[in-house]
């Protein structure tokens, strides 16, 4: 019998902030209207081209590997979720596991 748990969890941000403030100075909008709305006060933005999921994900993998005293070689399956994808397919799940050798 086996037994799925979740043994580590990492996350990854780019540096790149890009508050309401910076938007209303290219948009007719404000800071106050985008919290109203939508409660974001600032989203990450990535300044490379050709960088996509998949590339962002594997500081996280690493980071969640680390804390849980892990290595790539012992994870066994990829749950992986995002609205933005690499590409229609093959998923981008596939290509975290390739990018990371497995």
């Amino acid at each position: 019998m086996y037994n799925a748990y979740i043994s580590g969890m990492g996350y990854y941000v780019p540096e790149n902030v890009v508050t309401n403030h910076d938007l209303a100075k290219i948009i007719d909008t404000s800071n106050e209207w985008i919290i109203e709305r939508t409660g974001i006060k600032e989203r990450r933005h990535i300044n490379q081209v050709n960088i996509g999921p998949s590339d962002l994900a594997i500081p996280a993998v690493e980071n969640a590997l680390s804390n849980a005293n892990l290595s790539v070689n012992d994870i066994d399956l990829i749950v992986f979720a995002t609205s933005t994808h690499d590409y229609y397919a093959p998923g981008s799940g596939c290509l975290l596991q390739e990018k990371m050798g497995f």
